[in-house]
């Protein structure tokens, strides 16, 4: 199977302004299922390109902007060669199979940031109790968070805290994975942000999660099946239609792109964007 993506972004400032170096994370990250058969990237003709990966092995492209400019812009076409695989084809070691998962010393010296959980007041659903099947219990969660949190699209700002996403019975897709990661935190599994691009078979297009933007999900260290991705706007586990470009602890760190502009006052701007993912 192969997928055609296709990103843009230009952001418009009402004069030129100085631009900061601008982190890109748009590029698959998961060749064992997703090869990238042709990718094409660009940015403004006078930048700087320097591919690297960084601190989660995220492959970006770290951009030098060396004159000031009124738009700042992003391209991407990938077509990819994608495996069909099915989510739920792993196994898990004994000792994760029930709550609470027991991981080695090692495994906790090197998860350790993912274990950080902060203090928040979670519904009884999203608190599985000691002895429960594990996986059972994980999938529980993400269907709770699917049928509780109603799915809202909103294009800019932070993701919302778990409380807030709660409160309000609604989040993007950002929201409800800040949210599902923090309570598989506070359960005592480790767990990490994603994000990526998602290609949605449905025909409806008021039941889709992801036209025309990046999506979010979640991702459980599980010992002996290593991450395993949830998605809870959709209420399933993650399979072949899912392309990761970035995982991370913090919203932060899988945002498709990072920087900012230099000035001595607010200059007025906005963004256009889209992502359009499509089946070949």
């Amino acid at each position: 199977m192969k997928l055609r993506i296709r990103y843009r972004a230009t952001y418009l400032y009402e004069e030129e302004v100085s631009l900061s170096p601008h982190t890109v994370r748009l590029f698959p990250r998961d060749i064992s299922h997703a090869g990238a058969v042709h990718t094409e990237f660009s940015t403004n003709d006078s930048s700087g390109i320097h591919w690297r990966r960084d601190l989660f092995d995220n492959l970006t492209a770290h951009c030098f902007y060396p004159e000031e400019s009124d738009r700042l812009t992003f391209a991407l076409d990938a077509e990819l060669s994608v495996a069909e695989r099915n989510p739920f084809a792993f196994l898990i070691e004994k000792r994760a199979m029930h709550f609470p998962v027991a991981y080695t010393p090692h495994e906790r010296d090197v998860l350790g940031l993912f274990f950080r959980a902060e203090s928040c007041l979670l519904p009884p659903e999203l608190e599985p109790p000691g002895g429960s099947a594990t996986v059972d219990a994980l999938v529980a969660m993400n269907q709770w968070i699917h049928a509780n949190i109603a799915y809202e699209r909103r294009e800019e700002g932070e993701p919302l805290s778990p409380e807030e996403t709660l409160a309000r019975g609604c989040g993007a897709c950002r929201d409800t994975a800040v949210l599902l990661a923090s309570a598989l935190r506070a359960s005592g599994i480790a767990a990490r942000l994603a994000g990526g691009y998602l290609w949605e078979s449905v025909t409806d297009p008021g039941a889709r999660r992801a036209e025309s933007a990046l999506h979010a999900w979640t991702e459980a260290y599980l010992p002996g099946a290593g991450w395993t991705a949830f998605d809870p706007s959709n209420g399933v586990l993650a399979d072949h239609y899912y392309v990761t470009t970035a995982v991370g602890f913090a919203p932060d760190d899988i945002a498709p792109v990072s920087g900012l502009y230099f000035g001595d006052r607010t200059i007025p701007g906005s963004l256009e964007s889209s992502v359009r993912v499509e089946r070949i």
